[in-house]
C-alpha cells in the first residue's frame, strides 16, 4: 500500500481534479462532494471509498467499540462522506506531489484526529450502528416555511362570509 497516493488508483490527484492541461493552465480544483449528483457523485464517493478502505481505515481504522462506533456502510451516513471527503482533499492538498515536506503533519495535526474524533464519537453520526449493523439516523425536523421569505398570501376570503 502506498500511502503517499490520494487514491489506490495512483493517480495522486484527489477525485474531480485533473492533470495540468496543455496550455500550462492549472487543473480545475476538485469540487466538493456535496455539490456534486449523478455520475460525477458516483465517482467520486467510488474514488473516496477506495481511500477510505485502502489507506484510512487500514493505518487509522483503530478497534470499534460502542465508545467509538464506525459504520460497516458509512457511506449512507451523508455526514461522514461530506467529512472523508474533506478528509480526503486534505491529504490530496497536504500529501501529494508538490506538497510541503511537513505536509503529513500538518494534515495529522490539523485535519485526521478531529475528523475521525467526530465520526467515532458515541453521539456522532455511526451511534448506534455496529459491526455488521447500519442504523439509519431521523434526521432534525425542520418548520416547512422559509423564516426568511416572504409572507405567505393571506388566504382567500370566504364564500360564506
Amino acid at each position: 500500500m502506498s500511502t503517499t497516493q490520494t487514491s489506490p488508483a495512483g493517480s495522486g490527484t484527489p477525485a474531480g481534479a485533473s492533470a495540468p492541461a496543455p496550455g500550462g493552465e492549472p487543473p480545475a480544483p476538485p469540487r466538493f462532494i456535496l455539490y456534486l449528483d449523478g455520475p460525477a457523485y458516483a465517482q467520486t464517493l467510488r474514488q473516496l471509498t477506495l481511500w477510505t478502505h485502502h489507506v484510512l481505515l487500514p493505518v487509522y481504522g483503530r478497534e470499534v467499540t460502542s465508545q467509538s462506533p464506525w459504520c460497516p456502510v458509512w457511506w449512507e451516513h451523508p455526514e461522514a462522506v461530506a467529512q472523508l471527503h474533506g478528509l480526503w482533499l486534505a491529504w490530496g492538498d497536504l500529501t501529494g506531489p508538490g506538497s510541503d515536506m511537513t505536509g503529513p503533519a500538518v494534515w495529522h495535526r490539523d485535519h485526521l484526529s478531529s475528523v475521525m474524533g467526530t465520526l467515532r464519537d458515541p453521539q456522532g453520526p455511526f451511534a448506534g450502528c455496529k459491526p455488521g449493523m447500519h442504523r439509519p439516523k431521523e434526521k432534525p425536523t425542520v418548520e416547512t416555511m422559509d423564516p426568511f421569505g416572504p409572507p405567505p398570501p393571506p388566504p382567500p376570503p370566504s364564500p360564506w362570509s
